[in-house]
């Protein structure tokens, strides 16, 4: 009951936050400022700043529901486009639909009174969010063809018949909106926030449109996932159980070319590519599991997406796409350094934590085998001209490692600083690493028939990797595992948790017992 009520009191949370957000949406846009940087040279940015949260403004309610219903569509194709390694088809598709918005202004001025009786009225041009989305959406579907027609009746790669798409096509666009400029309504019609995108210019019905594609996107991504899954990671497999892989492809197609042109009015037609690619490609970095990966990419889509928005508020001669770009770069930045996988930071910190281990791990097994060499008990002392000896080193190298040692708790310095013994926990760390290291070499000789005299070096690497499961296996696979190739006694497992305390007389001095 408990666990009903939870979920109950969340569906209900959610559908109030969005009845909230549908109220702000259709409140008449007489009662606020019209546009989102109004106030800017009037007000503090502290003002400002209170100003875009309170979303008084219509021009801010409507980027910021623009920018989250961006988020949630380039996060969620995006994330297949990385996958499947097409982050160039976005770009292309992205540069390829702008002929197709510049005549979808253009058939805004058409009057159509009969089935061939046409009328074109340059006056009458004028912003239409549905034409503009079927032009461009038609226009995407001409470059895409256009890509497929070339690689498969020519020798061009797909990358070089990309490439040639993007080209014509947006060299076209840019010769239409050209000519539509220089119309006498050209400056008046908006046509050219769709080169680099400006979010304050989004109308209510921009907000529908964007809605019902989102709608659209995430309805085909929950009923074909499966299909899409398969078919990303494993097109072979999804051939041979009989999927229709080229339907599912041209569907996904289908839906980019949907996100692309919703997200036009918001960031343009140069910068659309990043905001379906960058999302995507910093969670990709976080996770290895797509679902995870969608999640994580609707969520720095519409971060990325608010972030621009409440930046270029704060700031009116910034433009809100490139903000909202450089708000998803910021988090593949952050993801890029701080990740706690594949972050370049955080494996330089690994890698620096297992060189620092595998050198305490090395110390402990040369002082193992210079007690070894003298047969002397794990209670005995080890002086630091001994230790130098054994690592071929100088007494001012080992010392600093010897420190190391005891601030890990695995040795203890006597007072005058010359002399280290073990501590429990550090003798069984020895041993285990002289283990692993004999352990490796016996079975390179024995199963690999690889002569003992090479394989050293190859057990010095995996003495240190070497798990208990691996090491248990081993030892089933091996007859005898009391000693080495080199007739050396392996340390078992009573030899590892042998029980011993420091010796009482103090430690012990070179060569011998105190």
């Amino acid at each position: 009951m408990c666990s009903r009520r939870k979920t109950l009191s969340k569906r209900q949370g959610w559908a109030a936050a969005l009845g909230l957000l549908a109220l702000g949406l259709l409140l008449p846009e007489c009662a606020w400022a019209a546009k989102i940087g109004d106030v800017a040279e009037e007000s503090s940015l502290g003002q400002q700043a209170l100003r875009f949260l309170s979303f008084r403004d219509p021009a801010v309610r409507y980027a910021v529901a623009g920018a989250v219903l961006l988020g949630i569509s380039c996060g969620l194709l995006g994330c297949f486009i990385v996958v499947r390694k097409m982050a160039l088809v976005g770009d292309t598709l992205s540069h390829a639909v702008l002929p197709g918005v510049a005549l979808g202004f253009l058939f805004s001025g058409v009057d159509a009174s009969g089935l061939l009786d046409w009328d074109f009225d340059v006056n009458s041009i004028r912003k239409n969010p549905t034409l503009i989305f079927i032009g461009a959406v038609i226009a995407g579907f001409i470059g895409t063809f256009f890509v497929s027609y070339l690689r498969q009746t020519t020798r061009i790669k797909e990358d070089t018949a990309l490439g040639l798409t993007l080209a014509s096509f947006f060299a076209i666009g840019v010769c239409l909106l050209t000519m539509i400029q220089r119309l006498p309504t050209g400056n008046k019609s908006g046509i050219d926030k769709f080169m680099f995108g400006q979010a304050a210019a989004i109308g209510e019905d921009d907000i529908k449109l964007m809605a019902g594609v989102t709608i659209l996107i995430i309805t085909a991504v929950y009923l074909f996932y499966k299909e899409l899954l398969v078919t990303s990671f494993d097109a072979g497999f999804a051939r041979a159980i009989a999927l229709p892989s080229q339907w599912i492809h041209h569907l996904l197609m289908l839906l980019v070319a949907f996100a692309v042109v919703i997200a036009l009015q918001a960031v343009g037609v140069v910068l659309v590519s990043a905001m379906l690619i960058t999302p995507a490609a910093a969670a990709y970095l976080l996770t290895d599991r797509m679902h995870r990966m969608l999640l994580y990419a609707v969520g720095f889509g519409v971060a990325s997406g608010v972030l621009g928005a409440f930046v270029s508020f704060l700031r009116p001669n910034i433009p809100t796409g490139p903000c909202m770009v450089l708000g998803a770069s910021a988090v593949f930045a952050v993801a890029f350094f701080a990740g706690p996988r594949h972050g370049v930071l955080t494996r330089w910190l690994r890698h620096r934590s297992r060189s620092k281990r595998v050198q305490r791990e090395n110390t402990l097994k040369a002082m193992y085998q210079v007690l070894e060499n003298r047969a002397a008990q794990p209670e005995e002392s080890v002086s630091l001209k001994e230790l130098a000896e054994r690592r071929r080193e100088t007494i001012d190298e080992v010392a600093p490692q010897t420190r190391a040692l005891e601030q890990n708790g695995l040795a203890t310095l006597h007072e005058e600083g010359n002399k280290i013994l073990f501590t429990p926990s550090g003798w069984q760390v020895a041993c285990t690493i002289v283990r692993n290291h004999r352990l490796w070499e016996l079975y390179l000789t024995n199963a690999a028939n690889i002569a003992p005299d090479h394989v050293h070096d190859d057990a010095e690497e995996i003495e240190h990797v070497l798990g208990d499961e691996v090491v248990r296996e081993l030892e089933r696979m091996l007859d005898d595992t009391t000693r080495d190739p080199h007739g050396k006694t392996i340390p078992g497992f009573a030899e590892i948790h042998k029980p011993f305390t420091p010796s009482a007389t103090g430690p012990s001095g070179y060569g011998g017992r105190s």
